[in-house]
């Protein structure tokens, strides 16, 4: 029986769990920073799990953008080398994906219950699934139907330049750009992107704010014990929705928009009493176009799994970046 080695390697956490024939294990969670290397973390997974020396294949979704055989993390001082974990585990068989790219594998094999739905209930059948999902960075991928059981595309459109909707917005960018240079998407879609709002904020509004992390902006703000908190995360809200209905016309999506990642499934709900929805389909004439596409929130934790499972059971896919040997 053919055990795969599956990880879903970000710049915060690193998930790993093992595939035993059509059985996936359990899915363990390690925090990034106290291991140096992705091998430190590997070690560690395998000597815990009782699984050293028996794995044949490994598949690790990773992210950054994978480019022959090899990927350093955008967010994470980690670097990960094909040929050097095959040597250093003695794997047969290792992959390299993008974390978005596997994610994105992930939703054909999604469950109605795995999702919350944001909009009309029916995409298009048989047409192009996009995926964006803001955490420690914002990733973007998109899943095309086939014939043959169909084809994923990466993006790194986490990193085009933000634009601004209203005034304060780009009042916001000013201030995000006096600071980074250039202002993408993911300076404000992602967790640092949120405390990056925050500050902004605090600044135009010239009120004094102490120092918080995501979790602590997003609490204080679903808690509305923090006016400043709040005021971050519907800027966040409203951003996400224009930058959604962009990464819906840029690929097509007509089969539907899925939001993942670590931040907003966790406020779902909150979302959806927005003006995401709005904001989305804000797109001047194309605004009918966008209306019948529905957008769905993921609220499975371990849906990167799926995708994963799917690569591994499908062995003629291959990553766009090079990352099979």
């Amino acid at each position: 029986m053919k055990r795969v080695l599956l990880a879903d390697i970000g710049g915060t956490h690193a998930r790993f769990a093992v595939l035993s024939g059509n059985e996936l294990g359990l899915v363990r969670s390690l925090d990034v920073e106290p291991h140096p290397q992705i091998h430190d973390a590997i070690r560690h997974f395998l000597a815990n799990d009782g699984s050293a020396g028996s794995i044949d294949e490994a598949i690790f979704a990773v992210a950054g953008p994978v480019v022959s055989g090899r990927c350093a993390l955008t967010n994470s001082s980690w670097v990960a080398e094909v040929t050097e974990l095959r040597r250093e585990f003695g794997f047969n068989v290792v992959r390299l994906v993008n974390d978005h790219e596997a994610a994105a594998w992930s939703l054909p094999h999604l469950a109605s219950s795995d999702t919350l739905l944001v909009g009309p209930g029916a995409g298009v059948h048989g047409a192009p699934m996009a995926l964006l999902g803001p955490g420690t960075g914002l990733g973007m991928a998109c899943y095309i139907p086939g014939p043959t059981g169909g084809r994923v595309v990466v993006s790194e459109g986490g990193h085009v330049t933000l634009a601004a909707t209203t005034d304060r917005e780009a009042a916001l960018i000013e201030i995000l750009r006096r600071q980074f240079g250039h202002v993408s998407v993911e300076r404000v879609l992602s967790g640092p992107g949120l405390v990056n709002l925050y500050q902004a904020i605090a600044s135009i509004d010239q009120v004094a704010v102490q120092l918080r992390t995501p979790a602590e902006v997003t609490r204080a703000a679903l808690d509305e014990t923090c006016n400043t908190c709040r005021k971050a995360l519907d800027s966040f809200v409203s951003f996400l929705g224009s930058v959604a209905g962009d990464v819906a016309l840029l690929f097509g999506a007509r089969g539907g928009v899925y939001v993942g990642g670590g931040i907003v499934p966790h406020i779902a709900r909150y979302l959806a009493a927005t003006d995401f929805r709005q904001r989305f389909e804000a797109k001047g004439r194309f605004q009918p176009y966008l209306a019948a596409i529905p957008v769905r929130i993921v609220l499975r934790r371990d849906a990167a799994f799926l995708g994963l499972t799917a690569l591994a059971r499908n062995a003629a896919v291959k990553s766009d970046g090079g990352g099979h040997v």
